[in-house]
This record gives C-alpha cells, structure tokens and sequence, in this order.
C-alpha cells in the first residue's frame, strides 16, 4: 500500500511556519515507522515553503531523521491550499481516532 503522509499536524505540531519549533508527534511517526516496516510505501509530502518560497528542505530532512522517520520518500512542494478535496484523502484526526 501506499501512503502520502503531511508533517506538520500530522507528526508533528503545527507551527504556522516556525518549523524549527516543531514538536514530533512520536506515537504518531511509531504508527507510521510501524506500517513501513511492514511493507508500506510511505511519501511524507509537505508544503513547507510553498506558500512563502522559502526553501525548507534541508531543515526538514533535518527533523525527520532526529524524530527517527522511516520513509520511502520526502518531498516538498505540495501546494499551499485551504481545503484538499480527494475521494482518497482522510483527516489526521479521524485517522487516529480509530
């Protein structure tokens, strides 16, 4: 299976762009580190930077090694948007709800 997963909200806290004061979500990125080691493709996208042109990758790659992130790719560049609209998307919070 394969999985896009968003970072800040996601597994870690929202910072409305003060990314180096975000905190992991460390039972969250362990769900997550769990289903890559059981074989999940697993795409941690964000929109870091999007929004303000600022180049946030290297902080990022930066952050998820230090909260200990498997992945299988990281990419920035999703697009700044308010509403995300997708018969495949779920909302973090109902997502561990569960």
């Amino acid at each position: 299976m394969n999985l896009i997963v968003d970072i800040d909200g996601t597994i870690c806290t929202k910072t409305d762009g003060d990314y180096e004061n975000a905190k992991p979500y460390l039972d969250r990125i362990t769900h997550f580190n769990t289903l890559f080691e059981n074989g999940y493709s697993i795409t941690y996208w964000t929109a870091r930077g999007s929004a303000s042109g600022k180049d946030h990758y290297d902080l990022t790659k930066k952050q998820l090694a230090e909260w200990g992130v498997l992945y299988t790719n990281f990419l920035i560049g999703k697009p700044s948007y308010d509403l995300w609209i997708d018969d495949k998307a779920i909302n973090v919070e109902s997502y561990f709800s569960k």
